[in-house]
């Protein structure tokens, strides 16, 4: 299996956080390949600036490949494919990443169970 995660997921992994569940957990060590989207480090950017983050950006970017995960770029198929999508959720950031993973296709895991009426690539965990 083929995963794209989402943000929160992503830092819980890098935390090694209580918040990320076993099924999440699981998922990401059991897939064949695993991408962190471009527009989850934006997303981090953003929530540092707003002092909603405490990380380094670069140490995150770096912890990408050092976890033997694979950056997905946003390209314009993705970016186009944003039209498509219902008007079910507002968070630019989620949006891009059910376009992105609708667009490749990859199962994409989540918190977010609003997220779920994208797509049957949506995963909840």
């Amino acid at each position: 299996m083929r995963l794209l995660i989402d943000t929160p997921i992503f830092i819980w992994w890098l935390k090694n956080s209580s918040e990320l569940s076993k099924k999440a957990r699981d998922l990401i060590i059991n897939a064949e390949e695993v991408f962190v989207s471009s527009a989850s480090i934006w997303e981090i950017s953003i929530k540092i600036t707003l002092k909603k983050l405490k990380v380094d950006v670069f140490e995150v970017i770096n912890a990408i490949e050092e976890n033997g995960f694979l950056e997905m770029p946003i390209t314009t198929k993705h970016a186009a494919n944003l039209s498509q999508l219902k008007n079910i959720h507002r968070d630019p950031f989620d949006r891009i990443l059910i376009a992105q993973a609708i667009s490749e296709p990859l199962k994409f895991i989540t918190s977010d169970k609003i997220l779920k009426g994208y797509s049957d690539l949506v995963e909840v965990v």
